[in-house]
Order: C-alpha cells, then structure tokens, then sequence
C-alpha cells in the first residue's frame, strides 16, 4: 500500500487550518468559506480512511455517502453521522454568491465538527501499525 492516504491526510489538516485562521484572524469573517474548508477537511479525511482501507471513494462531495462507504470497513463510523449531515449543506453553495445564510455561530460548529471527524479518523488510522510507520 502506498502513502496516498497521508497525502489526503496533509491536505485535511491544511483545510482545517484555514478555516481556523480565517475564523479567528480576518474581520470580517468570511463565514461561508470557513464552513466550506470545514468540510473539506472532513471529506479528505474520511477519503483518507477509504484509501488506506483499499477502497476507492465514490467522486462525491456528500459526507454521509462517503460516511455509510466507511461502515462497510468500521461500523463505528456511525458515531459521526451527525456531523456528516450539518457539514453536507457546505460543500458546494459556500463557493459561489447563491443565497445561503452562515452565521458565526454556524462557523463555529462547522469547526468542531470538523474536529470530531478529523480526530475520529485519525484515531483510527493511528491505531494502526501501518500509519506509525509513516
């Protein structure tokens, strides 16, 4: 098996990062875009998960799609859905001037929910002798 899914790993942490700056850094806070890195990171990182489980993930933005994908490798994916489901709405409308209110408080839990599914993942992966290798 090759690194494939550190890559996807690297490029999550970037999203989630930005999102963090952009948050606490910028006046105003450009709240769509946080939400929108919010949930990028979430789907590279369960991408991720799907590489390094052997699978390749579905061409899809949708959480819960790559979300359910997963269970069929851990069933404990389960435990996230509800945070796959409020990052769902921000993968695409975030990125173009359509009509989508975000509010800060909205920011805010795209950004811990992207947390959640970050740390969940990376769980997992370090669980797994493989990934300590890398």
């Amino acid at each position: 098996m090759d690194n494939m899914f550190a890559e996807w790993i690297k490029f999550a942490d970037m999203d989630l990062t930005t999102a963090r700056h952009l948050h606490e850094t910028m006046n105003p806070v450009p709240l769509e875009i946080v939400c929108y890195h919010c949930q990028q990171s979430a789907e590279k990182t369960i991408k991720a998960f799907l590489i390094y489980s052997g699978a390749k993930p579905l061409k899809t933005h949708d959480l819960e799609l790559l979300r359910f994908e997963c269970e069929e490798f851990d069933k404990s994916f389960a435990e996230i859905a509800n945070e796959c489901v409020r990052l769902n709405d921000y993968s695409s409308q975030p990125r173009y001037p359509m009509e989508i209110e975000v509010t800060d408080g909205d920011a805010v839990q795209a950004l811990q929910d992207s947390q959640r599914i970050t740390g969940f993942v990376k769980t997992r992966l370090f669980a797994s002798a493989l990934w300590r290798t890398i």
